[in-house]
């Protein structure tokens, strides 16, 4: 079938589905295939449960004219969905990043959305199939469209940006994540670079934060002209300052010679940058400061990334979303700075390091036993590898709940930081 066609189809049935379970009547059921399923066998009970038509691969599945046969489903739904994308004429921001690209997706979101409808990548859909949902998802009466981008390999941001064809584009930063996937850090640099390339060929805009060496550097080198700059430095159009963090920040930015002050349900001076680039979006957009105000104020950061919850007994900073050696430093510096009383520092495993796993955590180890901690708790078989006397480990987060159930911790400032797979959550309900 055509994927004009197809979109004709779409455009009477426009909610699409990859999983059975999430069916409901009038929808598109897109049977893809994975390494230990095979979606066209679901086929069946998609049409059963009220699916209008199944897109399937698979002609021996194909029993009438509700079972829509093409060669590739997976290319056919990331086809349809760029196809989709042109139909629409309001501007697309696309983010990628090593770390913060998530909260900066949703500081963004917040900010827009006081003035605009706006739509924004829903939890991780980031990736060659999320992205085609994503935009899948979106319909004419949005009047902005905000899309994360991730990636583990070279050429996969090249792949979405192809799809997505963002108007505009931001790098939150470049840093030590997927260092397996990407070849180490040059690789990372290249992979999340793709980006620029794609702005750079059709002169979109770019937002840059000018403090990072890296991000100008892949800039200068490709010649991005069509930028906006951002800075804690003076010599920036749109600059940020820290006024306190203790430990939710509260910033001034300057731009145009006024200050604007805003208080914020951010914590760590790392989110300064991912605040700053929302500003500079709100900005761009003709928001007026208090209306950007008004948005960063807004957002509360949720999905355990920087996310401080106080529970009867202690307040905790879940941020267990994801972890590499980039983030797990800042995470430690932030909180390092804190003036609480009383500080407990639990660190998980960060996986997907490669060959440079062992260096990355025993550079973390060294780093985190320099502050000022009542205890330090490193969990799991990377971080055991390099114990020592002056904390603790524990070979897995079962074996650390246990000890610290026995603990009865009151009156403390926590820090949970690790690789999702780590799964620091099952910790929450000892504290």
């Amino acid at each position: 079938m055509h994927i004009k066609d197809l979109y004709s189809i779409y455009s009477e049935h426009p909610q699409v589905c990859t999983d059975t379970r999430k069916i409901n009547a009038g929808y598109m059921f897109f049977a893809l295939r994975g390494e230990h399923f095979d979606g066209n066998t679901f086929a069946a009970q998609a049409i059963q449960d009220g699916a209008a038509y199944a897109v399937i691969d698979n002609p021996e599945m194909q029993e009438n004219e509700k079972y829509i046969l093409v060669d590739n489903v997976l290319e056919t739904l990331q086809q349809l969905a760029n196809y989709h994308r042109r139909q629409l004429s309001f501007p697309f921001i696309g983010i990628t990043g090593t770390n913060g690209k998530t909260t900066t997706k949703e500081l963004i979101k917040s900010v827009l959305s006081v003035r605009y409808k706006t739509y924004a990548t829903q939890g991780n859909l980031n990736n060659h199939i999320g992205v085609p949902l994503t935009l899948l998802s979106i319909d004419k009466s949005i009047e902005m469209a905000i899309i994360e981008m991730g990636a583990n390999h070279q050429q996969e941001i090249e792949f979405l940006c192809k799809i997505a064809e963002p108007d505009f584009g931001l790098i939150t930063n470049v840093g030590k994540g997927h260092l397996e996937g990407f070849g180490g850090f040059e690789g990372v640099k290249k992979g999340k670079g793709e980006l620029y390339d794609y702005l750079k060929s059709k002169s979109a805009m770019a937002f840059i934060n000018k403090d990072n060496i890296f991000l100008q550097e892949m800039a200068s080198m490709r010649g991005l002209s069509n930028v906006f700059q951002y800075s804690t430095a003076s010599d920036s159009a749109l600059k940020g300052e820290l006024v306190e963090n203790d430990p939710f920040l509260v910033i001034d930015w300057i731009y145009n010679s006024e200050r604007h002050r805003v208080k914020t349900n951010l914590t760590g001076p790392y989110n300064l940058e991912n605040i700053l680039a929302a500003i500079a979006l709100g900005i761009h957009f003709k928001l007026s400061p208090d209306e950007i105000n008004q948005g960063l104020a807004a957002y509360s950061p949720g999905n355990n990334r920087s996310q401080i919850t106080k529970t009867a007994k202690n307040t905790l900073i879940c941020d267990y979303y994801n972890a590499n050696p980039s983030s797990m430093n800042a995470a430690i510096e932030n909180f390092s700075a804190l003036r609480a009383e009383k500080k407990i520092l639990i660190l998980g495993d960060m996986f997907e390091l490669g060959e440079e796993s062992a260096e990355e955590h025993k550079m973390v180890v060294k780093k985190a036993e320099l502050i000022q901690a009542g205890q330090k708790i490193f969990i799991g078989k990377n971080f055991l590898a390099h114990q020592s006397d002056t904390s603790l480990f524990f070979e897995s987060t079962d074996l650390a709940y246990e000890w610290l159930r026995s603990q009865q911790f009151m009156g403390a400032t926590i820090l949970l930081k690790g690789s999702r797979g780590m799964h620091l959550e099952k910790l929450i309900d000892v504290f």
